[in-house]
């Protein structure tokens, strides 16, 4: 099978598991923003930013190590298993020591036991990184979706369940919880490798040397992307830290449906080539015009619907999110470049620059939240689009050097998604202007004629606008459709 049938056999599927995935959590968020105040929601974000960045440490990158070494085998995957199960249970005891001084921290008792309960799911995560990095590795990623997806069904049903009979905050922790266990379950009945404990010490030091270098750019990329929330926290409170995450959850929807889905058969690709450096720029081109054409349609129409469709879906207390969600979708831009660029760095294992740009970034997303406060939640969203824009230069940097890139041929690349952008925004914009007073009295009815319209003109655009470098794409949906 070729490189480029890999990745479109991957994506495909990958992007069925995540459009399955995110269609389950936009639904099961609707009724539970109905069921749970925001400030609920700002609790359970503050504990997911402070376990989660443990997790990151827990994994140790070395299940990426393992997806990008070129021969692995049994012994590999079980003492990789068995250092990540060590890794856990020491941040498990930390977490438990440490849990009533964050509750002091942020003046509130409740996350003594949330965090207590919430870092259980650490004794569970290195049985499934290591069947995740199997199955990626494999590119088994049919399976890997269908596991995801009923997990992600099983989780929500019990969430909502909870929340229903008044369980608040605690809902959203247990069903957490209960989803880790049985995917845990799902993946262990797929993955045919029975993990045992090791001490193989040579195996280790050859995945722990990539996974470090790995680990410390993740950790700085989560200290940039979620430590916004906790000076937000802090400083604003967990009602205006709710809202925020809304807005910025809603305005990275369309990266996060299609940038995995992807972004990871790329890197395994990009990882079997390493050493043709033309191919790995042909790839990293080729993503980069496949995200634009992509996600840009998506952002274009958050853009126009964001705030009936915030207001309807979500309810008046969701309104205020409504501004920086139409700030923050200017952040797809970069989101375009961003993730292809770290994709080849990793791969390159040209991991030493990426972490001095990373700490770099963290910086200026610090100081960017913090001036942006100053102006509210568009300030702060504001902040946050810069810091995105500079995080790009950075990081171009470290391409250019690697594959003696030239910003004409990066401008190439995204103009097929800037055209049919362009025209997507025209069309919307009219039909905006020609529904009028249907967007107030009818907004179910606004939202179904925006979507309609939406995709059928970016689908013709599509098929009809003469695009050179989308001819090959072009004529697979022709054909699929049988045009």
């Amino acid at each position: 099978m070729s490189v480029g049938t890999s990745i479109r056999r991957g994506f495909a599927w990958l992007l069925f598991g995540s459009l399955g995935n995110r269609f389950l959590q936009f639904a099961f968020g609707i009724i539970l923003a109905r069921l749970l105040l925001p400030a609920e929601f700002g609790i359970i974000a503050t504990v997911s930013v402070l376990t989660g960045l443990a997790s990151m440490v827990t994994s140790g990158g070395m299940g990426q190590s393992i997806i990008r070494a070129k021969e692995v085998d049994e012994k590999d995957f079980c003492a990789v298993f068995s250092l990540q199960l060590l890794i856990c249970v020491f941040w498990y005891v930390v977490f438990f020591i440490l849990s009533p001084f964050i509750a002091i921290f942020f003046n509130n008792p409740i996350y003594t036991d949330l965090i207590r309960v919430s870092t259980l799911s650490f004794l569970l995560k290195p049985h499934s990184y290591m069947r995740m990095a199997w199955l990626n590795r494999e590119m088994e990623f049919g399976k890997r979706s269908v596991v995801n997806f009923i997990t992600a069904l099983v989780t929500g049903v019990l969430s909502i369940l909870m929340a229903w009979y008044g369980m608040g905050v605690w809902s959203l922790v247990l069903s957490s919880l209960f989803g880790s266990l049985f995917n845990n379950i799902l993946a262990g009945m797929i993955v045919p490798i029975r993990f045992k404990l090791t001490t193989n010490k040579t195996i280790m030091k050859k995945h722990v040397g990539f996974g470090f270098k790995i680990t410390a750019i993740d950790i700085l990329a989560y200290l940039s992307r979620e430590g916004k929330t906790l000076i937000i926290s802090k400083v604003a409170g967990t009602a205006f830290v709710g809202l925020f995450n809304k807005a910025e959850s809603q305005a990275k929807l369309p990266n996060n449906l299609i940038m995995p889905s992807l972004m990871q058969p790329v890197f395994r690709a990009m990882a079997k080539i390493q050493d043709d450096l033309d191919k790995t720029k042909y790839l990293l081109y080729r993503s980069i015009t496949l995200l634009f054409v992509m996600t840009i349609p998506l952002y274009v129409s958050l853009w126009w619907v964001a705030e009936t469709f915030i207001v309807t879906l979500y309810g008046e207390n969701w309104r205020p999110s409504v501004e920086p969600i139409r700030i923050l979708v200017f952040s797809g831009f970069f989101f375009n470049f961003l993730y292809p660029f770290g994709v080849l760095i990793n791969a390159q294992n040209k991991l030493t620059q990426e972490i001095i740009v990373s700490i770099l970034r963290l910086l200026i997303t610090i100081v960017a939240c913090l001036i942006g406060l100053n102006w509210g939640l568009s300030g702060a969203s504001i902040g946050i689009v810069v810091s995105y824009a500079l995080a790009v230069i950075m990081l171009y940097s470290i391409v250019n050097k690697t594959i003696h890139t030239r910003i004409a041929d990066l401008l190439k690349a995204i103009l097929p998604g800037i055209l049919l952008g362009s025209i997507l925004f025209l069309i919307l914009g009219l039909v905006d202007f020609s529904l009028g007073d249907i967007q107030n009295a009818y907004p179910i009815l606004y939202l179904l004629i925006m979507a309609i319209i939406g995709a059928l003109t970016y689908v013709l655009a599509f098929l009809f606008v003469p695009i050179q470098s989308l001819n090959s794409e072009v004529q697979r949906v022709r054909k699929i459709l049988k045009l």
